[in-house]
């Protein structure tokens, strides 16, 4: 159970928006932690959603201590034990079951399990969190769900994603109970890929002089 693990929260800090990125090598690794920390955010997601997403976060991990750096697309127990041993700081799942929270529980390592409906939110609740992950925000509900939510949940904070854009983060974050918000308007692959690192660096200081 999570009743005497860190909250999130408590490892983003003063954070409140969190790329969500897809890297593909290692050279795009390293220009990509340097443009985000250059930019004033010290906090990667970084998806398993390809092969080199594991190698990156060790690598990130090591090169940048100061970054925090989150697994994203975490969907099985296993995975939660390749993350974790890989130096990750925190896990971030699309969904939730029993076998990842049983698995995240005895990590060590705080989990935002992904939601989008109660019951989901109650099993969350059943290990002990204080803190989900709105998934895929804009198609169940949105800032609507959210508020919804606060009336039986009113103890669960949120953390957004899917959908989130520079047009609408804003709107989730004036809601009390989203404590960040997760998105890939900061560093979107197409600028990875082209390595435009200064305009990746421009998207974060436009969060950053806005908080």
């Amino acid at each position: 159970m999570y009743n005497n693990l860190p909250l999130m929260s408590q490892l983003l800090g003063q954070q409140k928006v969190v790329p969500v990125v897809v890297i593909d090598d290692e050279a795009a690794a390293l220009s990509l932690a340097q443009a985000l920390l250059d930019g004033g955010i010290n906090v990667i997601e970084i998806t398993l959603r390809n092969a080199y997403g594991l190698e990156a976060i060790k690598l990130i991990k090591r090169t940048f201590p100061e970054m925090v750096v989150l697994a994203g697309t975490v969907t099985s127990a296993q995975a939660v034990h390749d993350v974790v041993e890989a130096g990750v700081d925190g896990i971030i799942s699309p969904g939730v079951t029993p076998a990842i929270l049983q698995a995240a529980s005895t990590s060590g390592v705080p989990i935002l399990p992904g939601v989008a409906t109660p019951s989901e939110v109650l099993l969350a609740m059943e290990y002990g969190l204080q803190e989900c992950k709105l998934f895929p925000a804009s198609i169940v509900g949105g800032v609507g769900a959210i508020k919804a939510f606060s009336g039986p949940f009113p103890g669960i904070r949120f953390c957004p994603t899917g959908g989130v854009s520079a047009a609408n983060y804003k709107d989730y974050l004036e809601l009390d109970n989203v404590m960040c918000v997760g998105g890939s308007w900061i560093a979107p692959s197409s600028l990875i890929r082209q390595g435009k690192w200064q305009e990746i660096t421009a998207n974060c200081l436009d969060v950053t002089n806005n908080d």
